[in-house]
Formats: C-alpha cells, structure tokens, sequence
C-alpha cells in the first residue's frame, strides 16, 4: 500500500464569535488559509488534484460548495476541483482521512485537506429544521449539551473536575502563546475591525488571562438547572481555517517534498445517537487496533474539547499521562470552529511530535448524533 504523508500546514488564528474574523467571509477565510498553504510549501497550486474541505453549516456564505469556490477565490486553476464535506464536528479530520485514503488508493498523488467554520457570520444549526417523526420515534434527540450532561453523570464527574480541567486548558493555552507555539501555525490575518480600521490578528482570541476557578465556579449551568456543564467548561463559538497538504511516495519524490508525518490509521465509529458524545473511546481503541499500537505508544493525543465531560470520560476509559493529552490547550481554551477542528487538531499534534521528538500522535474528536473519528501520525 502506498503511503500519505502531511507535508505541512497552516491556520488562521482562531477568533472568538463576532470578534475579529467575524468581518470575513468564510469562503474568502478559508481561500486565505489555502493561499498561505502553496506559498509556505512552495507548491503550485495547479499541482493540487483535490481540495476536500470541511465545514458544517453549508448554508449562506458556506452554501454554493464552498470547497470548490474557495480554491476559485484563493487564485487556484479553474482545473483544481474541490468538494465541500461534512461530517460535522470531525468534518476537516475526515477530509484529512479521505485525502490520505485517495492517496493510497492510487486515485490521486497531491491533495489538499482543509475546513472552514464562520459561526459568527453562519450560525450553528442553521442548516436544519426539524427532525423526523420516524427518528423521534427510535430516538430521545437531545441537545449536544444534554448529552454532555449524561456523560458527566455516568462517569461520574463532578462538577469542580470540569471546572479544573477547563481552566487548565486555558493555562496550557496561554503558555503555548507565550512560549510561540502556535505562531508556528498560524497565518497571520489582515481585516478591518469595529470602526473600520485596518488591524492585523495574528493570535487566538480565546485563551482568557483573567479567568480564574473561582469565576468558572460562579458561571450558572446551561442545559440543566442542577447541571454542571457551563460556558466555562464548553467549547467556544469561533471562526478559523486550516489547511493541510498531503502528498504520496512519489509526489514527495517528484516536487522535493519534505514530509512531516505519516498517516498510521484510520477509524470512523457509530455510538447512541442519544448520548451521541462517547464516540471517542470506542475510536481509540478500534485506530490503535488497525494500527497494530498500544495506547502508550502514544506520545501527543489531540482530542477535540466540544466539553470537558467528553475528554474526562475517555481519560477514566485510558488513564493517560495528561501532560501528552492537549500538552496547549484545546477547544474550551483556543475554540472550535467547527468545520476547522480537525485540521488544527492534526497541524497542532505535528508540531508537537516535533518538539518532543515523539513517534506517534493520536488525534481524535466526537461528532454529533452519535459517531467519532480517530486518526493515528507518524513522526518522520
């Protein structure tokens, strides 16, 4: 089998809602993120077979396949096709997955996986309207927080453990920032702000310096008037695009690549679509199945925070050592552009299986209405 290689990556910063990036389309957020990536890899553009691109609420500014007319907008050839993907919450990890699936298929030999959230300018949820009689009728839907709820009861996580956990995060983000980490990611970008000035944003706008446990402990449950998950212990509403290039065996050989990592495995999984947000504990095991590893065989976890409650359930399954699981922070601190996760998630743990001088990353993130993807890198 062929092998599919990350050559690298680049991100926007992410921006909290109606800050910064909210002045932005996201068609022309997610051509920014494109644009940066051929230029910081040196590849031409029209040596791209394929763009797959995430993004969740395909209405509006993200509707018309947003995949295909981003590469437009970003200078692309007109011969660089592109597809819109969602598998909501895990939608630029799958295209990452699909990209590097195409690429050991032999179909294509350079592609690109990226995803694009503006949940300022594209409220979440906007995509939808009601749910089936006939789904109602095998399922109890709940709200995505409802579920977070159940968890945190099953496990039995108390509501100072998501707090602590939360604020952590924010702390692991801050000393990232601080320390330059996320620079290294990040594409800076030029807008305009509130009174129309010309600003350049070129940090995350979620981590808090001023948030503390007791503020965290003072916020009012969300979803449940006797419940313990919070804005503070959630991810962020935000808008952010990524990108990544992939390339196989003999692209790297034709354009004198230098690859980054190696795709190990993949695994995609169903759970109750009631409880919907577990999915990431049965993924771990099924990609480090297929990839013939041990859970310690990894040395950078990224699992997506949609809440606190979802990676503390998974952790009382695995019993990590924390400090390799989201070593700076993750979605409650930096946000969750929802279409644009993945493709962070993965970018982040390259670059921190770098700095370690690590082998394995696991990446892996829970999705709505039940499902999770997971996915195993390759330090090379």
């Amino acid at each position: 089998m062929r092998e599919a290689y990350i050559v690298d990556g680049v991100r926007t910063p992410f921006g909290r809602r109606g800050g910064g990036l909210s002045r932005i389309r996201p068609d022309d957020l997610a051509a920014l993120a494109l644009k940066a990536l051929v230029q910081k890899t040196g590849i031409e553009a029209g040596a791209v077979e394929d763009v797959r691109l995430g993004c969740v609420t395909q209405v509006g500014e993200q509707g018309f396949n947003i995949g295909r007319l981003a590469p437009l907008i970003a200078g692309f050839p007109v011969e660089v096709p592109g597809v819109s993907i969602n598998r909501m919450c895990a939608s630029s990890l799958e295209a990452v997955n699909q990209a590097a699936q195409a690429i050991r298929a032999d179909v294509h030999d350079l592609v690109i996986a990226a995803g694009v959230e503006s949940m300022s300018r594209v409220p979440m949820g906007s995509d939808g309207s009601t749910f089936s009689p006939e789904l109602l009728n095998q399922y109890h839907i709940v709200p995505q927080g409802i579920s977070a709820e159940m968890i945190a009861e099953q496990w039995e996580l108390s509501r100072e453990a998501l707090d602590q956990f939360s604020w952590e995060s924010h702390q692991r983000a801050l000393d990232a920032q601080q320390q330059g980490y996320f620079a290294e990611e990040i594409v800076p970008v030029d807008t305009i702000d509130a009174d129309g000035q010309a600003v350049r944003i070129d940090r995350d706008e979620g981590p808090r310096a001023d948030t503390t446990l007791e503020k965290m402990a003072a916020l009012k449950p969300v979803f449940k008037s006797d419940g313990r998950v919070t804005a503070g212990n959630s991810s962020q509403i935000t808008d952010g695009a990524a990108a990544l290039l992939l390339a196989s065996d003999s692209a790297v050989a034709r354009y004198g690549l230098t690859p980054r990592a190696r795709v190990v495995a993949m695994s995609v999984v169903g759970v109750d679509p009631v409880i919907m947000l577990t999915g990431p504990i049965p993924a771990t095991r099924q990609v480090l199945a297929k990839a013939g590893l041990r859970f310690e065989d990894m040395d950078v976890i990224e699992i997506n925070e949609a809440f606190a409650s979802v990676v503390l359930a998974w952790g009382k399954e695995y019993h990590p050592d924390w400090s390799r699981v989201n070593p700076h922070g993750g979605a409650i601190a930096l946000g969750h552009p929802l279409g644009a996760s993945g493709a962070r998630l993965v970018l982040t743990a390259v670059h921190e299986l770098e700095r370690r001088q690590g082998r394995y990353a696991l990446v892996t993130m829970c999705i709505g209405w039940g499902m999770a993807v997971a996915t195993i890198l390759e330090r090379v």
